[in-house]
């Protein structure tokens, strides 16, 4: 296994995050404990989990998981335990959002499922756009994404005086250690630091975002606004959602899986598994070396269902990719071409 400092932080982790939302979903306890186990035995030490996982109404069945897991005994020393906040645990007006009276029972509340003391990285699963999680919830029917129109009398959510006041609350007590965040903008990254470089507080050192050779948004902003932060970029989705491990067509598995092709995905993909069949590695191997090669991403979180999948991810981490290869891998994904405002304007 290959090491690297999270972000600006002095902590060392894996160049490969084990991500447990499947557990208790897709696996189940007895899996994933075997999953957790395979991951210690491979000296993967960053795992990352979140309130919502595993059951979105709030009963913190992942973090429970892991909790029944690190009871056994031996194990919470030897990992580096992210875990997440924002969406509703509860049906209270106060049980989402960012503020620091949530943060603080959100925070309790996973260490006891987690049965630890302290969570390594506590990180914001969202922005706080002071939208009401009522309506938040309302934004996917069915699995799919419906567009709201939101009031514009609402509040325009937590402010970042509030936010770190609930972060040293949390750091002081001994219950958190780092920040971080996910699915933030370039732009929040840049005023969060901001903000706690007036407190004296470290800030953000770590950000989930999207980020695969099939969507490349984040090389237009994520990405600078990483590396002149000194935040690590942790990557969700490194797969594209089975579209770079094989896993979806345009015909009925695409269909199952809610994520089908359209015909020119159907064409990027088949070019990709000829080109990575040329080299003899699998493509999901191949999309992992690819984000792991960036010197901005500090791990791609891979979401294992069994320990096959985990065994195979770890083959990425010795895999070395040359130029030439990186080029035709621009060539069937072209990226922006450039961070903003060079990739669109002189």
């Amino acid at each position: 296994m290959i090491y690297t400092q999270l972000g600006k932080s002095g902590v060392k982790v894996s160049k490969l995050c084990l991500g447990t939302m499947n557990f208790g979903s897709k696996c189940d306890e007895k899996e994933s404990f075997r999953i957790m186990d395979r991951a210690l035995e491979l000296n993967i030490n960053f795992f990352d989990t979140a309130n919502r996982y595993g059951d979105p109404k709030g009963e913190g069945i992942t973090e429970s998981i892991i909790g029944r897991w690190l009871a056994l005994g031996g194990r919470r020393e030897r990992i580096f335990l992210a875990s997440k906040f924002f969406g509703p645990m509860g049906s209270g007006a106060n049980d989402g959002n960012l503020s620091a009276y949530h943060m603080r029972q959100a925070c309790d509340d996973s260490l006891r499922r987690l049965q630890t003391d302290r969570i390594d990285l506590y990180q914001m699963h969202h922005i706080d756009r002071g939208i009401p999680h009522r309506l938040a919830d309302l934004a996917f029917v069915d699995g799919n994404k419906e567009k709201i129109l939101y009031p514009p009398h609402l509040s325009p959510g937590t402010r970042w005086p509030e936010i770190w006041q609930g972060y040293e609350q949390l750091t002081g007590a001994g219950k958190i250690i780092y920040a971080g965040s996910s699915n933030f903008a370039a732009w929040n990254i840049a005023q969060a630091n901001e903000k706690a470089l007036a407190r004296n507080y470290l800030g953000l050192i770590s950000e989930q975002s999207k980020y695969n050779l099939a969507q490349r948004t984040v090389e237009l902003e994520m990405v600078p606004v990483c590396r002149e932060y000194q935040v690590g970029l942790i990557c969700w989705s490194p797969l594209a959602g089975g579209m770079l491990a094989g896993k979806l067509d345009s015909s009925d598995s695409g269909r199952r899986s809610g994520l089908q092709l359209t015909p020119r995905q159907s064409e990027q993909k088949e070019r990709y598994e000829k080109l990575c069949a040329e080299i003899g590695e699998a493509p999901a191997v191949v999309a992992l070396a690819w984000l792991i090669s960036n010197p901005v991403v500090t791990a791609p979180i891979i979401g294992p269902r069994t320990v096959e999948q985990l065994e195979s991810a770890v083959r990425a981490i010795e895999l070395e990719l040359d130029d030439e290869f990186m080029q035709k891998l621009d060539e069937i994904f072209p990226g922006p071409g450039n961070q903003a405002p060079e990739a669109y304007a002189w």
